[in-house]
């Protein structure tokens, strides 16, 4: 089952159909709130503290701390919005004329069990005041767990950047669908546990276009199980073309991971000067000249650009294989060439065959034109732009990797973990796409289960202990044909 991502335009959609659709929705979101912080906080009676801000998210809070008094749990709701403001919603409105338990308007000193942070929600457009920035602190330093209502108060809904300052939440219980910002960007950081209740809303869902959450389950069936009557040319051949001097590593790890995934054969064609002719670590990699290696028969998904360097030896591999019509995979120095060189970049735009690139966000910024920080602002909007201006498979690395298709259709990958922040990680991911690639599936499959199996190969390592300290790219790819084989069984 695919998880659906929504962001908050379509959210406030889905809301508006479910308006007067049985029980308010305000009235949903608070009662799945108060059970779900009712299990977080222990025994019948345990203190509870909830921070109700303005706004939607302060209204689900208040008929949250009504249900919990009313299962016996000792409330103090902290009014962020001060008593004289009256609330705009009815639900809420009721909820705290109803509520007999202690409202504080200053930070209550007493201990509590569990604190609900219900501030700020998808409605959050600018950065936190001071006023409230100061309760986030509070929050934050209370040492205290923390549910946080829909959002973790301060993070942008959106594209998961920290408006101002942002709760550090324990768990997260979020309505209706997944936002992106909980997977992308500071969300991860911020999120803790992401728990969905989508509210009943099914039938307002159907139709509902957004992005979908890359988890093993989302990606599962995409490679079917191997026949057993095949041979190695069945799962085709997937040539590497980089590791100019100094980098000759960059472009072994993208070649062996293609073995690891599963392709039939493994080229590598190597620009340093001192080029070698065998890989000892992965003998079964045929090393090749650069100016053959597009050429050859059994060759039918070409990876360009780990460790290649600016030479006009390197610029013109790029050219050459943009010329050719098998899927191609660029990263690394193939990217900061077609980011220098319209001719190329003009090249790559009229390509029929299908090209997938995998840019880290200083890369896509140079690709866009503008500052690494204006692609890190929205990581999704950046990558919808530059896969619709380049018309390619874009993989946005990074915390809750994007990838997008040129059609506009987004992922979001969930897997993954800090370990992955080390040299070389690129080069192997893009040596996996080239396989899945090489065995059939097309770009937009490709690129979304290679980033998945990823970031799943990094987390059965510090799993294991093998990280997240230390792991390498040699380490993930390896680990990578452990996961997929385990996956297809």
């Amino acid at each position: 089952m695919s998880a659906l991502l929504l962001p908050a335009a379509e959210i406030r959609a889905v809301e508006a159909l479910a308006r007067g659709m049985g029980e308010p929705l305000m009235l949903r979101a608070g009662r799945a709130t108060a059970q779900f912080a009712a299990r977080i906080a222990g025994d019948t009676g345990q203190p509870v503290l909830v921070v109700a801000g303005p706004g939607h998210n302060g209204g689900d809070a208040w008929v949250a701390a009504r249900f919990l008094q009313q299962a016996f749990h000792r409330v103090t709701v902290l009014d962020a919005v001060g008593g004289e403001t009256p609330l705009a919603d009815p639900v809420a409105r009721e909820a705290k004329a109803a509520f007999t338990g202690t409202v504080a308007s200053e930070w209550p000193e007493a201990p509590f069990s569990l604190i609900i942070d219900g501030l700020f929600g998808i409605g959050l457009s600018r950065d936190v005041a001071a006023n409230f920035a100061a309760l986030v602190e509070r929050i934050n330093a209370s040492n205290t767990p923390v549910l946080s209502i829909d959002l973790p108060s301060g993070i942008d809904s959106d594209t998961g950047c920290i408006r101002g300052c942002a709760v550090n939440a324990d768990h997260t219980l979020t309505f209706i669908a997944l936002k992106p910002g909980l997977y992308t960007a500071d969300g991860p950081d911020h999120a803790g546990a992401i728990t969905l209740d989508n509210l009943g809303v099914d039938d307002e869902l159907e139709g509902i276009m957004g992005g979908i959450l890359l988890t093993r389950a989302a990606v599962a069936g995409w490679l079917p199980p191997r026949r057993r009557n095949t041979h190695k040319g069945s799962f085709g051949g997937v040539a590497v073309i980089g590791g100019a001097d100094g980098m000759v590593g960059a472009a072994l790890l993208a070649s062996r991971a293609a073995l690891y995934l599963g392709a039939g054969k493994s080229f590598c064609g190597l620009l340093a000067s001192d080029s070698r002719s065998v890989d000892p670590v992965a003998p079964e990699i045929m090393l090749r000249p650069v100016e053959h290696l597009l050429d050859l028969p059994d060759v039918s998904v070409v990876v360009i650009g780990p460790g290649m360097g600016h030479s006009q030896r390197a610029r013109a591999a790029l050219h050459a294989a943009l010329m050719h019509k098998f899927p191609l995979v660029v990263d690394a120095d193939g990217l900061n060439l077609l980011a220098s060189d319209e001719e190329l970049r003009a090249l790559l735009s009229r390509r029929e065959a299908r090209t997938v690139l995998t840019p880290h966000p200083g890369e896509a910024a140079r690709l866009l034109g503008v500052k690494t920080e204006a692609v890190q602002r929205n990581r999704i909007a950046a990558s919808v732009k530059l896969a619709s201006l380049l018309k390619c498979e874009i993989v946005l690395k990074g915390a809750g990797s994007i990838v997008v298709s040129p059609d506009g259709s987004w992922s979001i990958n969930a897997t993954g973990n800090p370990g992955m922040a080390s040299a070389g990680m690129g080069d192997t991911l893009s040596g996996m796409i080239g396989a899945l690639l090489a065995q059939g599936l097309d770009a937009g499959r490709a690129a979304r289960f290679g980033v998945c199996l990823h970031g799943a190969a990094a987390d059965l390592l510090a799993e294991e202990g093998v990280g997240p300290l230390g792991i390498t790219a040699g380490d993930v790819g390896k680990s990578a044909r452990r996961v997929l084989n385990s996956w297809m069984r």
